[in-house]
């Protein structure tokens, strides 16, 4: 009987990260492929893709490329989720990391383009990834899917940030809702939510504003955010089932 170490391997498993070129999707990425998947290194920014996915196939020794995908373009979603399959034979594992959020900016002065893009995005988005990963796992009767959700899904942040804050919220509940629909099929979906991170697209005004209500004294990394995945991602979690892990140094309970 496999020890507990070893039942958080994940050798052999086939996963897909989207946003995974650079950030914490980079991290979920590295942290599959040390753990022993094969991964399929998805972003928008197709350069980072590539160099990403040859960098943690120099690193791990496993079966890692890159795909370009727009996870807003349902197009592009069918065949990232489509490349992975012919690629790997079946797909195990898929993280909805990517996302985007709009400058910092009362809602009054949000356009309707902003608001379209950033629904577009962060739940249109997630919401074409995870249709298409269940369809992809159905007939293995088991996945995991593990959407990147965030602590502004949960409560408000002290500075304007009302577009991102909901759609990460509706992110949150899209999880739960296939987490009951789909777990009939032997597929969980689960979610992490991140508190504030360090990766290039961070306000520098959000470190700020943490440092002022936050108990811990640094704000989080990316490697902070892999042992959850790992977790949710191997048959350690199987009964996790809807539910979200919220990785944020303690800000959300002050």
């Amino acid at each position: 009987m496999a020890g507990i170490i070893e039942k958080f391997r994940l050798d052999g498993k086939k996963a897909l990260v989207t946003g995974a070129g650079r950030g914490i999707g980079r991290g979920f990425a590295t942290a599959l492929a040390e753990a022993g998947a094969d991964v399929a290194v998805a972003d928008i920014l197709e350069e980072d893709a590539m160099r990403t996915a040859g960098e943690i196939a120099d690193a791990t020794g496993r079966r890692v490329f890159g795909i370009h995908a727009d996870i807003a373009q349902p197009g592009d979603v069918r065949r990232m989720v489509a490349e992975t399959v012919s690629a790997f034979g079946r797909l195990d594992i898929a993280v909805n990391n990517a996302g985007i959020s709009l400058p910092i900016k009362s809602a009054l002065d949000v356009t309707d383009g902003e608001w379209k893009r950033q629904f577009d995005v962060n739940l249109n988005g997630t919401w074409n990834c995870v249709r298409e990963e269940a369809r992809a796992m159905i007939p293995n009767r088991y996945g995991k899917i593990i959407n990147t959700g965030s602590i502004c899904g949960h409560i408000i942040w002290p500075t304007p940030q009302l577009p991102y804050s909901v759609s990460k919220a509706a992110v949150l509940h899209l999880t739960r809702a296939a987490a009951a629909e789909f777990i009939r099929y032997g597929i969980r979906v689960n979610s992490i939510s991140p508190g504030v991170t360090k990766v290039d697209a961070l306000f520098p005004e959000v470190i700020d504003t943490f440092f002022k209500t936050a108990p811990i004294d640094r704000y989080g990394l990316p490697e902070d955010h892999q042992g959850a995945l790992i977790f949710l991602a191997g048959p350690l979690s199987d009964f996790m089932v809807g539910q979200d892990l919220v990785l944020d140094g303690g800000y959300t309970i002050m």
